[in-house]
């Protein structure tokens, strides 16, 4: 169980002292980073003042992904208007600010690193009025504009629940609508921060499901944070109710001794036993391993081939090099 914060009788949170983190099991030890195409992508987001959820969530897959060609760009900024306690990217108010040249740049660094498939994620802006669903938008285009064969997938917020911004995002242009759930119902307050919600979440999901523009949508799940099997192939289910097509079950990692603590390492022959639960359950794809992410390669490639052959193209079943696609195995935001 996850131990809760503490009331005490005046109403104030006191939160417990972060224990000693557990040591990694051998199955997520990862290489340092390094190489020509970290490198490259490095400077080339650098030139531009991009930002990557790869780097700013301290994703132990940025080393594999970006010396393969890979990385998730991560919109609107380095500044997240939330605080959920699993999540390492800066939490505060970013005042209102947006760079107004970051489609341009987006588009020109797919251009640079000569990309088919991309995945752009967000941080959660309270701060602007539509939660930021304008300016995602305004990527997605840019992108279209300058690679029309584009394949786009959008991890985003729930936008307040605001189904007229989720439209907005939904009309942009994109393949795939992905926003995380991030974990069982009776978690959900204690991992995410309270302006998040299971049902909320659902909700957000269900939308885009039935926006006539949004052929595919996605979401993700961390193990390890006390969640039992009963409740996970709930949450599978509620999932598949409101039309998931895709899911990611990846291994929560405390990034620093501030954030909840590992509950349990869930071996990988655990991972395979729940993906094959996820795909008795209907969904079009399970990832499923311990260091899946919201954005995982072999799920991409599959989704990959699906919208070849929805657009009634050959290249469907032509194999891709790394380099060809955008989209690491270190996307976890929005929430």
């Amino acid at each position: 169980m996850i131990e809760l914060p503490v009331v005490n009788q005046r109403g104030a949170r006191r939160v417990p002292a972060p224990r000693q983190r557990q040591p990694k099991p051998d199955w997520l030890r990862v290489r340092a980073p390094g190489g020509a195409s970290y490198t490259l992508i490095k400077k080339t987001l650098r030139e531009r003042g991009l930002y990557t959820v790869c780097e700013e969530a301290h994703c132990p897959n940025v080393g594999e992904c970006w010396g393969g060609g890979t990385a998730t760009f991560m919109l609107l900024g380095g500044v997240c208007t939330r605080g959920c306690r699993f999540c390492a990217v800066s939490s505060g108010d970013p005042g209102g600010r947006v760079d107004a040249e970051e489609p341009r740049k987006l588009a020109e660094s797919v251009a640079v690193l000569g990309l088919r498939y991309v995945v752009l994620t967000m941080v959660d802006r309270d701060d602007l009025p539509d939660g930021g669903a304008a300016h995602v938008a305004s990527c997605v285009g840019a992108l279209r504009d300058r690679a029309p064969q584009l394949i786009i997938e959008a991890l985003v917020g729930d936008f307040q629940g605001e189904e007229s911004a989720i439209d907005v995002v939904c009309e942009s242009g994109l393949e795939v609508f992905g926003h995380n759930i991030e974990t069982v119902e009776r978690l959900q307050r204690v991992v995410r921060d309270s302006r998040c919600g299971y049902r909320r979440s659902l909700g957000v999901l269900e939308h885009a499901k039935a926006h006539r523009s949004v052929p595919y949508t996605k979401s993700s799940i961390m193990l390890g944070l006390g969640e039992n099997e009963a409740e996970l192939l709930q949450t599978l289910r509620d999932l598949r109710s409101v039309g998931v097509d895709f899911l990611t079950l990846g291994q929560y990692l405390q990034p620093t001794a501030r954030h909840l603590p590992v509950r349990e390492f869930v071996t990988p022959a655990q991972f395979e036993h729940y993906r094959r639960l996820g795909e008795a359950e209907g969904f079009r794809t399970v990832a499923s391993g311990p260091l899946v992410r919201s954005s995982y390669r072999a799920g991409e490639i599959f989704v990959e081939s699906l919208v070849h052959a929805q657009r009634g193209s050959a290249a469907s079943t032509v194999q891709r090099r790394p380099t060809d696609q955008l989209g690491g195995e270190g996307c976890r935001t929005s929430c």
